[in-house]
C-alpha cells in the first residue's frame, strides 16, 4: 500500500497482566486476568483496530494461519516488511495504526501500534511497550544530529500467546536489513524477538524501561521527543531526510 500520513498506562514492562486492587479481583484472580486480556483486546484512539482497514488486512493475514502462533507470526512479518521511515514527531498520525497501514512506511512507535492493531483484531490481546535502547541501526550523521547513541522511547509490541506475554519489535523492514548488512530480526511464534543485530554480531541494547500501555502515548511522545532531539522541532525530520 502507498500512500501519506494524512492512553492509559497498564503497568511496568515485566508486570505480565494488569494487576486490580480490588477485593473481589483478589478472590477470583481468573476474573481479573479475563478483565485484564478484555482490556488489551479492546481498540484505542491510536492502536484503533477497530479501524475497516486494520480489520480487512488482519482477515487477510489469517486466512492461512492454523493456530494462533500462526496468525502472531504472519502479523509480525507483515509490519516488519512494511518499509522502515522516520517521520515528523509532531504529526500524531505516524503514531496510529490505521494510518501507518494506508502509508506502507512507519518508524517504531508507529509499526508497534499497527502490530497490536491487526493482533487485536485478529483476537491476540496485546499492547505497547516503550524503552530506551543503545546501538540503534543508524548512520553516523543522524547520531550527531541526535548528539547521542541513546534512542529513547523504542516502541515494540507484546503479544499474549498461550498464556505468555510475548516481546517483539517489527521495526526495521529485511531491506533496510540489508543495505545495512545484518540479518533481518525473525519471530517463531513462542520466544521474544526484540534484539536487533545491529552490526552483524552485536545487538541493540535495551537500557532503561518505560512500561506497557494499552494506547500509544502519542502527544507526549510528540513533545517528549522535540525536547529530547531539538532538531527534530517544527519537521525538522522531514528536512533531515531530504538532506539527504
Amino acid at each position: 500500500m502507498t500512500g501519506s500520513y494524512k492512553t492509559a498506562r497498564l503497568g511496568r514492562a515485566d508486570a505480565g497482566v494488569m494487576r486490580s486492587t480490588s477485593a473481589a479481583s483478589h478472590d477470583n484472580p481468573g476474573e481479573w486476568q479475563q478483565s485484564a486480556e478484555a482490556v488489551c483486546l479492546a481498540p484505542a484512539e491510536y492502536i484503533d483496530s477497530h479501524h475497516p482497514l486494520i480489520a480487512a488486512q488482519a482477515a487477510r493475514l489469517g486466512v492461512a494461519a492454523r493456530t494462533e502462533r500462526d496468525t502472531a507470526r504472519a502479523i509480525y512479518y507483515f509490519v516488519r516488511d512494511l518499509t522502515y521511515e522516520g517521520g515528523d514527531f509532531e504529526d500524531l498520525e505516524i503514531y496510529r495504526a490505521s494510518s501507518v497501514l494506508a502509508a506502507g512506511h512507519g518508524y517504531c512507535v508507529g509499526k508497534a501500534s499497527l502490530c497490536a492493531a491487526l493482533a487485536r483484531a485478529a483476537g491476540i490481546p496485546a499492547r505497547i511497550g516503550f524503552a530506551d535502547v543503545r546501538n540503534h541501526l543508524a548512520s553516523p550523521r543522524l547520531l550527531q544530529a541526535m548528539g547521542t547513541d541513546i534512542f529513547a522511547w523504542h516502541g515494540y509490541t507484546e503479544l499474549l500467546l498461550a498464556g505468555s506475554w510475548i516481546k517483539v519489535s517489527p521495526t526495521f523492514d529485511i531491506g533496510a536489513c540489508q543495505r545495512a548488512g545484518v540479518a533481518a530480526l525473525e519471530f517463531d511464534g513462542e520466544h521474544d524477538a526484540l534484539l536487533q543485530s545491529f552490526d552483524g554480531t552485536s545487538s541493540m541494547r535495551y537500557v532503561r524501561g518505560h512500561g506497557v500501555y494499552h494506547d500509544v502515548p502519542a502527544r507526549f511522545l510528540a513533545a517528549k521527543m522535540q525536547r529530547l532531539y531539538p532538531f527534530t522541532r517544527e519537521h525538522g525530520v522531514s528536512r533531515f531526510i531530504a538532506g539527504g
